[in-house]
């Protein structure tokens, strides 16, 4: 019994050493046995080595030229941890490149020239923590990029050519801890647009172009404690423009600060450091809400030192708040440290007479105050920004559609306007346009060929307006739209035949309408098949007949806050890839033993609260 033991366990050595001796090593690379790991940096390889040894688990292709990572491009290295991609004049990584890769931990895609994240781009990356896509020529994040990172911790973005975030933009990542996106061009975020992010305790939107501080964005991110949004040209902050109940940090720093409204950060009681360095703030008063203040940092502001400052000096010194930076006058107090200036030191006359005095004093040293941001010559009552691409009319009191906007514009606000009629043709000019915003603006009716032109356009808002029906031909001119807002107005029928000119559409949002139900028009596949996400929340939906849901695309719909009395089984069929599914608030009593049976293999997340529910059978 112990020799044939002994013999058993010589076979398993030799075995081993065999193997250990027998792995592959490609020929343009370098291979560490011992740590699994195999490098092929600088080689100008143009494909994935096939021959790399089935049990890498560190595969570093740095500094190639791959151009392209075609659909499981890593079959062979199912074991990889770790995968380093950087500088490959990577372009496009076709859906399902990473499939097998189901434990990575780390992939590395910087410095390369990937412009758009498809949908299915990181499906299988199912353990990936931290994934870099920094300095490359991001334009566009389609919806569901992210939503197989359910384990993600860190996501950086930075150095890309983003302009805007749209809702849901995050979906799937719950775990992220650190977003990374500055060095973009980002100039507007929708209000979701950081939906979904339960876990993220850090962002960076340094170096953008928002000139307005996105609140709405900022108030969905309940566990943020450091927000950095310095270097974005902001020239005001009103009253709870940061409302972030557990925020601490908030670096404001190199902006175009000229005010800030003492009631700015009234909503973010926790702050302990506030950086507001190098803008162009003369006096600032006290702040109201933050507790637990520490540091206000105003270095390389030209702070003025008279009377007017005294209510800031007073409160900093009865809550234990260090002021940083210095006075630039009056001239006895020139260079003085704030932290250092007393009470009986800040005196003067009157505000006009020191103002007086400042702008002499100003002339007189040579003074440079921040260059202004380019403007352009705009229409009557809006304002354009060259350098942003963006125009705004918004709450203007416009009754008819303006005309005459940079041909250069990018995103063009026109909400709370008085428009009632858009008719045919409103927009000449505008095919850069890629962002239109059109809610609160009392539209009853879109004439066909409305939008004429704006071959670009993206992202339309119809949100919160009067439309009961929209006219066949009214999306006409408009391929490339793909993210369509019509919550808020008081359509009766789900618009099928005016989304049949839409080939390219997404994203749909239908709540807070008065859609009565859902019929077996095939209104998913015909007239919307790439949709992929559907929003009826707050209809009056009492029926959903088979057949209506009928899309191979659709991935997220949420029917809840509805009239429904049962599970819509019969519909789920056609919707083979339906992931999330929302049916709470409807007056569903009864759930039967196979009620979600057809979408069994791809549901995830499963909705279903408020409803009353009296009995449920086993649920397959």
């Amino acid at each position: 019994m112990h020799f044939l033991f002994a013999a058993v366990f010589l076979l398993v050595l030799t075995l081993s050493s065999t193997q250990k001796s027998a792995r592959k090593c490609p020929k343009e690379c370098s291979c560490d046995d011992a740590k699994l790991a195999v490098a092929c940096v600088g080689k100008n390889l143009t494909e994935i080595p096939p021959t790399a040894d089935e049990i890498t688990v560190k595969l570093d292709l740095r500094s190639n030229n791959l151009q392209l990572l075609p659909r499981g491009a890593f079959v062979h290295t199912p074991y990889l941890t770790h995968l380093n991609l950087q500088r490959c004049n990577i372009v496009e990584v076709k859906e399902g490149a990473f499939r097998t890769l189901g434990r990575v931990v780390l992939l590395n895609l910087a410095n390369n020239k990937i412009e758009i994240l498809y949908q299915e781009s990181f499906d299988g990356l199912s353990s990936l923590k931290e994934l870099h896509l920094d300095r490359n020529r991001l334009e566009e994040i389609q919806p569901g990029a992210f939503t197989q990172l359910g384990f993600l911790n860190t996501l950086t973005l930075a150095h890309n050519h983003l302009v805007y975030i749209p809702n849901m933009a995050f979906q799937g990542l719950q775990n992220v801890k650190w977003l990374r996106l500055s060095h973009n061009s980002l100039n507007n975020l929708a209000p979701e647009a950081f939906a979904g992010l339960f876990a993220l305790s850090r962002l960076s939107l340094d170096h953008n172009e928002l000139q307005f501080f996105p609140t709405q964005a900022m108030t969905r991110l309940r566990e943020v404690t450091r927000l950095d949004m310095s270097c974005n040209p902001m020239a005001y902050l009103g009253e709870e423009s940061v409302s972030m109940a557990k925020l601490t940090h908030l670096s404001l720093h190199h902006m175009s600060l000229q005010d800030l409204s003492d009631q700015a950060f009234s909503h973010a009681r926790l702050l302990s450091h506030i950086d507001l360095s190098h803008n162009q703030l003369r006096y600032l008063e006290p702040l109201s809400g933050p507790k637990e203040l520490s540091v206000l940092n105003l270095t390389g502001n030209p702070v003025y030192c008279n009377c007017y400052m005294r209510p800031l000096k007073e409160w900093a010194a009865a809550g234990g708040v260090k002021l940083l930076g210095a006075c630039v006058g009056p001239p006895h107090l020139s260079d003085e440290p704030l932290q250092a200036v007393t009470g009986p030191d800040l005196r003067c006359r009157s505000r006009d007479e020191a103002l007086e005095e400042e702008e002499e004093e100003n002339k007189g040293n040579g003074t440079v105050t921040a260059k202004p941001r380019q403007q352009v010559k705009c229409l009557p009552n809006c304002e354009c920004d060259i350098e942003a691409h963006h125009a705004t009319c918004e709450d203007r009191g416009h009754t008819k559609v303006p005309r005459g906007f940079p041909t250069t514009t990018q995103l063009l606000d026109l909400r709370g306007n008085h428009f009632h009629v858009i008719p045919s043709s409103s927009f000449p000019g505008t095919r850069q346009v890629v962002s239109l915003h059109l809610e609160l603006c009392k539209i009853h009716e879109l004439e066909g060929g409305a939008f004429q032109g704006m071959k670009n356009l993206l992202y339309l808002y119809l949100s919160d307006n009067n439309l009961a029906s929209l006219d066949p031909k009214a999306f006409a001119g408009v391929p490339k739209l793909t993210y369509l807002h019509l919550e808020g107005n008081g359509l009766s029928h789900f618009p099928g035949s005016a989304l049949l000119l839409l080939p390219n559409l997404f994203v749909l949002h239908l709540e807070r309408n008065a859609i009565s139900k859902l019929e077996p028009t095939g209104l998913l596949s015909s007239v919307a098949p790439t949709l992929r996400e559907l929003y009826l929340s707050n209809n009056t939906i009492t029926f959903v007949a088979k057949g209506a849901l009928s899309s191979a695309f659709i991935g997220t719909l949420l029917l809840d806050s509805n009239q429904l009395t049962e599970v819509p089984t019969h519909a789920l069929p056609e919707a083979p890839n339906l992931e999330e599914l929302n049916l709470s608030g409807n007056p569903v009593c009864w759930v039967g033993s196979k009620a979600f049976q057809p979408i069994s293999q791809s549901l995830k997340r499963l909705f279903m609260d408020q409803m009353g529910i009296e009995k449920v059978q086993l649920i397959i």
